[in-house]
């Protein structure tokens, strides 16, 4: 008699095992840890100011070298990390992030020269976006990644634990403690990830030479529609992040800490944001979500840009770009893993975070300057409006029409 023949069962459709979650966990706590050593100069940027008498230009440079460095510093980490994973490379990068911890921590704080030095090496933190994007990518299906790569995003959220700590440490036990403490953290982190952290089996892996492989990279058309648009999200929010306490202190006069602590609040709420933009993209499209965000980052900087009272309409329209800057730059991510080939995905997240790092460098700098002409920063902001307008025409016809034919072929393919 002929038995019946048993069918294996399968793990439905957009299925996540336990080990991927495990690895977005350890990815997530990984970005976090380097964006936390990353971000160590920028409050301390006004103490700076004022212990070495550097001028507005100077205190501007001084927190945006890392920034230029650690974006810059994505193209090529995002490349390797597609040639040989993340579990090489994120311990690599966080121990690395070391040294530039302890040298302005123990030697580098007493001169412009030697604090531009270590915070030049010190955006090798910055890369890690570049690491952990590919790796979590990898470990989910394309109707996750969206999420997925928003939950990893909230590491950016390293730089509240910096904006939140680094000034009372330095205040209550001095300049080394903070940077002790961040370069233990990333220790102990290398440490882990060399032992726990996996790539996804049936990884791609590419085989061209890397200037081969960044060239076709640079011939896509979504490395270049996820650049601009990533340069004016993540690039606002790295912009704030910085920038934040030196434009609360100059032109509301607030206390250094207050002005910390107030930047904290604009992080946090951008990290929490994050996901959720990763998570709408899912269900709604990285376009729509794009497009209500930079809409309303055109309108908070319209707002902000008269120079209001803080409470409560300042607040507001801080609190309300850092909300619409969170939730694009989790939308711009969903759209690369929707449009990126995925042997090419760490470098296109390498130029891509590049762009984005880029965008946070040049804006301290602008409102720097202007400030120092004009004596506001309502010029600064306007042009940072123009962009936003910008990037949202740029998102309703460019970027629109190439998720649509992206979306024609896959509609086709499942016709048949």
């Amino acid at each position: 008699m002929l038995q019946p023949s048993v069918k294996q069962s399968e793990p439905p459709a957009g299925a996540v095992s336990r080990q991927a979650w495990l690895m977005l966990a350890l990815a997530t706590v990984g970005f976090a840890v380097n964006f936390w050593a990353w971000a160590l100069l920028s409050p301390l940027g006004p103490r700076f100011k004022d212990s070495l008498g550097l001028s507005a230009f100077e205190q501007s440079l001084l927190v945006a070298v890392p920034v230029v460095v650690g974006s810059l510093g994505r193209i090529p980490v995002g490349a390797l990390t597609d040639r040989f994973g993340g579990r090489v490379m994120f311990p690599l990068v966080s121990a690395v992030t070391i040294v530039p911890v302890l040298f302005l921590g123990l030697a580098g704080h007493d001169s412009l020269a030697a604090l531009l030095a270590g915070g030049f090496f010190l955006g090798v933190g910055g890369t890690a976006f570049a690491v952990g994007v590919p790796l979590v990518s990898a470990w989910f299906p394309p109707e996750r990644r969206g999420l997925a790569i928003g939950i990893f995003g909230v590491g950016m959220g390293g730089t509240a634990i910096s904006a939140l700590t680094t000034v009372k440490l330095v205040d209550a036990y001095g300049m080394a403690d903070p940077f002790l403490i961040t370069a233990a953290a990333l220790a102990v982190f290398a440490v882990v990830s060399a032992l726990l952290l996996r790539d996804a089996p049936g990884r791609t892996v590419p085989t061209e030479p890397l200037a081969r492989r960044l060239g076709a990279t640079l011939r896509l058309g979504v490395t270049w529609q996820a650049s601009a648009l990533y340069a004016v999200a993540f690039g606002g929010y790295v912009a704030f992040s910085v920038y934040l306490p030196t434009y609360l202190k100059t032109g509301y006069g607030l206390e250094q800490a207050d002005a910390a602590n107030r930047m904290a609040g604009f992080v946090l709420l951008a990290v929490a944001m994050r996901p959720v933009g990763g998570w709408l993209s899912d269900r709604v499209g990285p376009v729509r979500v794009l497009g209500g965000s930079l809409a309303l980052v055109l309108t908070g900087a319209l707002v902000q840009s008269l120079t209001p009272s803080l409470a409560p309409v300042g607040t507001i329209a801080f609190l309300a770009m850092a909300a619409a800057l969170g939730a694009g730059s989790g939308a711009v991510f969903a759209l690369v893993a929707q449009l990126a080939p995925a042997n090419k995905v760490g470098s296109v997240t390498g130029v891509v975070g590049a762009a984005g790092g880029l965008g946070g460098f040049l804006p301290p700098l602008v409102m720097g300057a202007l400030y120092g002409v004009y004596g506001s920063y309502a010029i600064g902001l306007l042009l940072l409006a123009a962009v936003a307008a910008a990037a949202l025409a740029f998102t309703s016809t460019g970027v629109r029409h190439a998720v649509a034919r992206r979306q024609v072929p896959a509609r086709t393919a499942q016709s048949h």
